[in-house]
């Protein structure tokens, strides 16, 4: 499939996710703004009605105009115009209530114009009941005498369990179209990763490839018969094959390091000179042809340099470390490396003038198989499984790492070792 037709999928699916989602919410809200009109309608019915009687029971004349005025969505002021007996309200407003099927708890107060105040009536119980009835204090209204007022304070819960099965068909379909999205950015990350993956094997297979190939021409060369006439270009051969050979040797070392690391988790700690192990790889480095002219400086000043460690894996750590500051480098490659030490701890610091590492790439170098784009320069290879490799080594043996690192100033990288005396586990 073309990336161009797997970019509008990806497009698409964003889109109809988003779509979907926006207007499950938008529906949800229109819902409850019907459910609320619909409800207020019929308070408002049903409160005129209660007027209506008012006036019958008193032999009052009707007021032209609407006497129910809405406060706020729970509370609503009805203007009767005449005396209120808080006996026949109550008993209108529940009678009126049961026909409207407003099956609301509700509280009523009545003005009382000769003490200025709203006089709490009564709390009632219609189709629902409360444990701790809410007494609240209800607000006057200054252009009537004769009014009471009526609040409601279950009237949001009433709203949502109206169409509370919309409500949960909703939320599914929400909750689907999300679990279809988080399975979308999965499917992305696995083709990712999978891409990568091919990437890898086939750059493998050409690392791999290219020495063999120079081991076989090289091999077939020292098996001239006339050669031995000419010991300088066996010297050469030679020289070719055991580079190559060191090569292929680098890499099989990485990967079974690698594969054992991440399946095992098992490392086999011994006592160790850090010193010493440090001057061994920069001659193993230097042994292996490897090192492309480069330059190394050692200031090893630590007072205590025995750590525990892994002997394998801490020399793939160096040596990838080391690996790096070579391969990135645009001149003749030099690298410091320095030591020093407290009562717990001893700091290693690596240090070199390479391309260094721009800021947007310096959280992802960590990273299985992220590799850092070289610009110009086209001879750096490998598979950018090193560095992961390192983070895994110092996890597994719970040391520290921090690195610093400038485009064109090089990189620095500090560990953090307990000495032998803090971490004595085999």
């Amino acid at each position: 499939m073309k990336r161009s037709t797997i970019r509008f999928l990806i497009l698409a699916g964003i889109i109809t996710i988003v779509g979907t989602v926006v207007i499950q919410v938008y529906f949800l809200q229109v819902t409850f703004n019907y459910e609320q009109r619909k409800l207020d309608q019929k308070i408002q019915v049903a409160l005129w009605d209660v007027v209506n009687k008012l006036y019958e029971f008193n032999n009052a004349q009707q007021i032209g105009f609407n006497p129910v005025y809405q406060y706020s969505s729970d509370y609503y002021i009805v203007n009767v115009n005449d005396f209120i007996d808080a006996t026949i309200l109550e008993h209108y407003l529940i009678k009126t209530f049961e026909q409207q099927n407003i099956q609301l708890s509700f509280e009523y107060a009545i003005y009382d114009c000769q003490t200025d105040k709203m006089v709490y009536g009564n709390h009632i119980n219609l189709g629902e009941k409360l444990s701790n009835p809410l007494k609240i204090e209800m607000p006057k209204h200054n252009e009537f005498v004769y009014y009471f007022g009526i609040y409601f304070p279950n009237r949001k819960k009433a709203v949502f369990g109206n169409f509370g099965l919309t409500y949960v068909i909703s939320g599914v379909l929400i909750l689907v179209t999300m679990f279809f999205g988080y399975a979308l950015i999965i499917i992305l990350k696995q083709r990712r990763f999978s891409e990568l993956q091919n990437d890898v094997v086939n750059n493998l297979t050409h690392e791999f490839k290219t020495p063999l190939s120079s081991i076989i021409l090289s091999s077939e060369v020292l098996n001239d018969d006339n050669i031995v006439n000419e010991p300088f270009r066996i010297k050469r051969y030679s020289q070719i094959i055991k580079e190559q050979a060191n090569y292929l040797l680098q890499h099989v070392e990485k990967l079974l390091g690698m594969s054992e690391l991440q399946y095992t988790k098992k490392l086999e700690k011994e006592r160790i000179d850090l010193h010493q192990y440090i001057k061994d790889i920069v001659e193993e480095i230097s042994s292996r042809g490897l090192n492309k002219n480069a330059r190394f400086e050692l200031f090893l000043n630590a007072s205590d340099s025995f750590i525990y460690a892994d002997k394998f894996h801490f020399s793939s750590l160096i040596f990838n470390i080391l690996d790096n500051a070579i391969k990135y480098s645009n001149n003749e490659p030099f690298i410091e490396i320095s030591s020093n030490s407290d009562k717990k701890n001893i700091i290693l610091i690596v240090r070199d003038n390479g391309l260094g590492i721009d800021k947007k790439y310096q959280k992802k170098i960590f990273k299985k198989f992220f590799r850092i784009p070289t610009g110009n320069v086209h001879n750096v290879k490998g598979f950018g499984l090193g560095l992961s490799y390192v983070k895994d080594i110092i996890k597994q043996h719970r040391w520290k790492m921090r690195f610093k690192s400038e485009p064109c100033k090089g990189t620095t990288f500090m560990l953090t070792i307990p000495l032998t005396g803090k971490y004595c586990e085999r």
